[in-house]
């Protein structure tokens, strides 16, 4: 077979060759199928061509289901009305969603892989760190309040609870802003 001139891009030059070698794979074989093989293989094809479409259309139905729970996932951690973080052992952002880097003052992709110990104000370091230190300690949820802020600037005051999550000891902090509260 000399594939050098043969262009594979061209559909209908590929059509012709693979018709020409099926044709010579047939003659070399010569088949002998009767009319009743031909009926079989017919019906094999027939049920083979739908349990394909009951598949794709189980596909679809698990796609589309797919496509909700990511949208609902979106609606309830992407626009929640609080700061979602996921952070690693070393304090590190791993996840956030919008509100939590509104309140951290920046955009969400580049707060990915910074640490989120940065943004805790130099009065409210104490206190957060014994939080963190106690999440990891034990397996409860622990919460404090602090003051987000770095370099002198305060964003604003915060109640946070966090728990660890998983065996990977990923931290999930839910953190409400308290600065617009009235105190009673």
């Amino acid at each position: 077979m000399d594939t050098e001139e043969l262009d594979l891009t061209d559909a209908r030059a590929l059509r012709q060759k693979a018709e020409e070698q099926l044709k010579t794979k047939q003659q070399a074989t010569e088949l002998q199928v009767s009319g009743d093989d031909v009926t079989r293989l017919l019906h094999e094809l027939q049920v083979h061509q739908i349990e394909l479409e009951m598949q794709n259309e189980e596909l679809r139905q698990a796609y589309e289901t797919t496509e909700a729970a990511l949208k609902k996932f979106t609606m309830l951690y992407d626009l929640a009305p609080m700061g979602y973080f996921t952070l690693d052992r070393d304090g590190s952002i791993i996840e956030l969603n919008f509100t939590g880097a509104d309140m951290l003052g920046d955009k969400r992709f580049s707060l990915v892989n910074s640490n989120f110990k940065l943004y805790i104000s130099e009065d409210s370091r104490p206190v957060f760190n014994n939080f963190f230190r106690k999440i990891y300690a034990g397996s409860a949820k622990e919460s404090c309040e602090v003051t987000l802020g770095y370099n002198t600037k305060i964003l604003c005051h915060v109640y946070m609870e966090g728990v660890i999550a998983d065996d990977n000891q990923k931290c999930l902090l839910s953190v409400i802003d308290l600065s617009g509260m009235k105190k009673i």
